[in-house]
């Protein structure tokens, strides 16, 4: 799976890449542990992904999908929900990075489930073709840039 940021894997929730959130770098053997007095801190809960990400998303998906009113509704809500399902995984597994991943992957998949029953097979088709051009207008988006 291809990786992204937290902020853009989040932002377009639907990603695999942003749910993986893990890295495929090998550490090497030769690197001696770090040896310090001090207690190692978790990390901290990455920021809550803004509701307007979803908001921002269904905006791309209806432009380029050519959703109708009805179908934009619908994915407004399903991306809304799936924002909220994986900010509370997000505080519930802190600490748990495997278990947080598992849970990511399974929100994703229950995502992408729901989108292909609101899409026509034409637009479910060109939504797998287009994902990492929306990817990309959601970056463009979130950094204030044009669409």
């Amino acid at each position: 799976m291809p990786t992204s940021s937290p902020r853009v894997v989040l932002a377009f929730a639907l990603c695999v890449a942003l749910l993986s959130g893990s890295s495929c770098a090998r550490r090497k053997k030769d690197i001696p542990a770090a040896t310090t007095a001090e207690p190692v801190k978790a990390a901290p809960a990455p920021a809550p992904i803004a509701r307007a990400a979803a908001r921002d998303l269904a905006g791309v998906m209806a432009e380029e999908l050519q959703l109708s009113d009805d179908q934009q509704t619908r994915v407004r809500a399903l991306l809304r929900s799936t924002v909220q399902q994986v900010n509370d995984a997000r505080s519930q597994y802190a600490a748990d990075k495997p278990a947080l991943n598992k849970e990511l992957l399974r929100i994703n998949a229950e995502s992408e489930k729901q989108l292909q029953q609101v899409f026509s097979a034409e637009q479910y088709k060109q939504y797998q073709l287009k994902k990492r051009s929306m990817q990309a207008k959601m970056q463009a988006i979130r950094a204030g840039g044009s669409k």
